[in-house]
């Protein structure tokens, strides 16, 4: 049986409905509901309880939120609680006698409780519709990959719980490409490839040009058997060169015939073409737009770089981006970072690092979560990646330890290379030291490098088959680099210098 309560006054009825908004409930116990306001209670409790238990009991609570069985589950929970807690509300409204009050009293206390009911809605709505959308980007840009790699990290059978198989690194390739409905095929512009230190986060951004020439493939590859001593073809019409390094994807996906017919290899062959040349192996790749690229850039409402001097771009040279420190919008920032103009390729290297160092710095999470509608819209038009959707969860928490760890970049431009004649074995030795200084766990880099085969120098040397792990060339790589060869640098070092 309920107790009798007192009819209670306007204030008081919207004071105890603002509580009930807090702990359910409490309105029910004012007002006599006894067993009602001590059920609401207690389910209030062990729903807290719960979410406390459950993320205590998680040990990558951020990974598991890319998987679909709990983005699912976070959903239809928050659709259910937003239902319950207005029901609540309201229901709070009604044992509460507003009855009892004058006219005006019940026209007022009305208005507001509806208006407290909706507000109580709106993050449980706001959750779900986040959710709902995050889900809907992951499934867009993960679900379906665009190649068939040969080979992926995968969890060790004797460590389960080792998503890297024992590995201290992972390797990433990050791409931009310049694929627009009125050019066939892709051309990689910016290709960088991120090694991440799996433990701590710790990352060498490795930056090659889109100009090197006579690349070399790993022996006994189709590219290989066709190229076998360099990507080499004649001159374009216009005198231009398709036989780059950002032209192998573009070449390969145009000649299925060179891979018994198969389509699409341009993605595969860059990662083995890049890893080869590296002495890494590149588990992924992302491609980026860069004009989708710049519309993520406006999603967080621009980027602050300091331009150090004009950057000229357009056909006409009728575009600049003055000299200056200010706040730069998507197409901006992109003509900062791809103009040529009055300049050439390795600067422009150095402008899209800085671009890449503003936006890991600035994109902030209250940046992401106040536009994140915008953002996760952008990014589902300008991604397209290899990367296995299982692998989210553990690549979540790894991103955020990149995020607050150290980034070195190493650009492999002139003087540090002649990208006519490369020095492969240079570029080699280079890549590995940076590592190794990243990693700070000295000359040993089996966990990222890729034994089997080191690239040749010179112009027009076929590719040797020497493995890279035996002890003379390990007693190389333990040499002290010689002065300018030590190119390993801050990501944003020599950014925004006037």
């Amino acid at each position: 049986m309920r107790q009798a309560t007192k009819p209670v006054s306007a204030g008081a009825v919207l004071g105890w409905l603002a509580l009930s908004a807090l702990a359910p409930g409490a309105a029910h116990l004012r007002a006599g509901w006894r067993k009602t306001g001590l059920a609401l209670l207690a389910g209030y409790a062990a729903l807290l309880l719960a979410l406390l238990a459950v993320g205590l009991s998680t040990d990558n609570l951020l990974g598991s939120l890319t998987e679909n069985s709990w983005l699912t589950g976070i959903t239809l929970g928050s659709a259910v609680l937003g239902v319950a807690w207005f029901a609540v509300i309201v229901h709070s409204f009604v044992v509460l006698r507003p009855g009892g009050l004058t006219q005006g009293g019940q026209i007022v206390t009305g208005a507001l409780a509806g208006l407290l009911a909706v507000v109580v809605v709106l993050p449980f709505g706001v959750v779900t519709q986040y959710v709902w959308t995050w889900q809907q980007t992951v499934n867009s840009i993960f679900d379906q990959p665009t190649t068939e790699p040969e080979e992926t990290v995968a969890r060790s059978p004797e460590r389960p719980e080792d998503p890297w198989a024992g590995r201290d690194r992972v390797n990433i390739l990050l791409l931009g490409g310049d694929a627009d409905d009125n050019r066939i095929g892709v051309r990689t512009d910016s290709m960088n490839l991120a090694s991440v230190d799996v433990k701590t986060g710790s990352t060498v951004l490795i930056s090659l040009p889109r100009n090197l020439e006579d690349v070399r493939f790993r022996p006994g590859t189709p590219m290989a058997q066709r190229f076998p001593t360099g990507f080499r073809l004649p001159p374009d019409p216009g005198g231009g060169r398709s036989d780059l390094l950002n032209s192998v994807w573009e070449y390969s996906d145009a000649h299925p015939e060179i891979f018994g017919g198969k389509q699409h290899q341009g993605p595969k062959v860059l990662m083995d073409t890049i890893g080869y040349t590296l002495g890494l192996k590149v588990d992924w790749y992302a491609l980026v737009n860069m004009w989708g690229f710049a519309r993520l850039i406006d999603a967080i409402g621009g980027i602050k770089l300091t331009i150090e001097q004009d950057v000229v771009f357009g056909k006409y040279n009728e575009g600049l981006v003055k000299a200056g420190t200010r706040k730069l919008k998507g197409a901006d920032a992109m003509w900062y970072a791809r103009s040529r103009t009055y300049s050439d390729d390795y600067t422009r290297m150095r402008r899209q690092r800085c671009v890449l160092g503003a936006l890991l710095d600035q994109a902030d999470p209250a940046t992401v979560l106040t536009r994140f509608n915008r953002i996760a819209l952008a990014t589902k038009e300008l991604i397209r990646t290899d990367i296995p959707r299982d692998m989210l969860k553990d690549l979540v928490p790894l991103a955020l330890r990149v995020k607050n760890a150290k980034v070195t970049s190493v650009q492999f431009v002139p003087p540090l290379i002649n990208t006519g004649y490369p020095d492969w074995a240079k570029i080699r030795s280079i890549t590995a030291k940076a590592v190794r200084d990243s990693a700070g766990t000295g000359p040993a880099i089996a966990a990222s490098a890729d034994p089997s085969t080191t690239p040749s120098a010179g112009p027009s040397a076929t590719p040797s088959a020497t493995p890279s792990a035996t002890p003379s060339a390990m007693a190389s790589q333990k040499k002290p680099a010689k002065p300018g060869e030590n190119p390993a640098k801050g990501l944003t070092e020599g950014c925004g210098a006037l």
